[in-house]
């Protein structure tokens, strides 16, 4: 969890920093459950507690389940796991009927970014 603590408010903000006026609400209570998730195990690893420490962290755990409802609106379920899955293999299968002999005559550099821009392929497919 502490390494959780350490990164999770970090990836949140950043990857919700450019929310538009429609995303602006879900994106700061999503921050701000996050926030609350690891403010609240931050203290609880500390050895002893004195009543303000507890009374945080009674604040912290207040707010998280005040909050954690903005996650159950983006939650994916069985039946989108499933489609997903599916046009992943139908886009492997897909790359793997280009030519093979490509590959040998390209650098590292040159692989490293086809597979990004693969990868971003598949993304925009899966979108669709």
């Amino acid at each position: 969890m502490l390494n959780l603590g350490r990164c999770i408010s970090a990836v949140l903000a950043s990857a919700l920093r450019n929310p538009d006026s429609s995303q602006y609400q879900d994106f700061k209570r999503a921050l701000k459950c996050g926030t609350a998730l690891v403010d609240f195990s931050l203290m609880a690893q500390y050895r002893s507690h004195t009543s303000d420490t507890l009374s945080y962290m009674e604040s912290y755990l207040q707010t998280f389940n005040l909050t954690k409802d903005i996650f159950l609106d983006f939650r994916t379920s069985q039946g989108t796991r499933a489609q997903a899955n599916r046009q992943d293999r139908e886009l492997r299968e897909l790359m793997g009927q280009q030519p093979a002999q490509e590959v040998h005559h390209r650098t590292l550099a040159n692989r490293c970014r086809l597979a990004d821009q693969e990868r971003v392929e598949m993304s925009d497919r899966r979108e669709i």
